[in-house]
């Protein structure tokens, strides 16, 4: 009986105490403070403040469809990225700055233009390499093997027949 009486009496945190630990440890009083925190709660997901979530609100393509706003400002390229860019520099040398800002805001143009055909190397390491150490580069894209399974069985075949030939040669 007494222990679950213990039990009850435990604190989970200080703030329970109020000011009798401050004023334990300004008057001294060694065993006072060391009976509180000897009865404060060990389990520390007890002591961890854990604050309800808050509830989920709309998303930023709800956000952007409710206020009619356009897409964001695209990271990096994309096909109508070179497009608008042309625009907006044509715009600039014919009309002047505020024309190439207002197609700038209509059409925005990526913030990155990553070198092509460099297989995701910067341009100044692409360029450096050799031919040979170019060619030994593994493809950036993955390449889809156009076959059938008439081609699979054919190359079967001539496998089959290559590897009888160089057995008993």
């Amino acid at each position: 009986m007494q222990i679950h009486t213990l039990d009850k009496a435990q604190l989970i945190n200080e703030v329970q105490l109020g000011n009798n630990l401050n004023h334990a440890v300004e008057g001294g009083r060694r065993a006072d403070f060391a009976l509180m925190l000897a009865m404060l709660s060990p389990d520390h997901l007890e002591t961890i403040p854990v604050d309800a979530l808050p509830k989920p609100g709309k998303t930023e393509p709800e956000l952007r469809a409710y206020f009619e706003l356009q897409d964001p400002q695209p990271l990096s390229t994309t096909e109508h990225c070179y497009d608008n860019g042309a625009a907006q520099a044509k715009a600039f040398h014919s009309s002047g700055i505020a024309d190439a800002r207002l197609l700038h805001e209509l059409q925005p143009t990526a913030l990155n233009f990553p070198p092509q055909g460099t297989k995701g190397m910067p341009e100044e390491v692409y360029h450096n390499l050799s031919g040979h150490e170019r060619r030994m580069l593994p493809p950036k894209e993955d390449a889809t093997i156009k076959a059938s399974p008439q081609d699979l069985y054919l190359s079967l075949i001539h496998a089959k027949r290559f590897a009888e030939m160089y057995q008993t040669a």
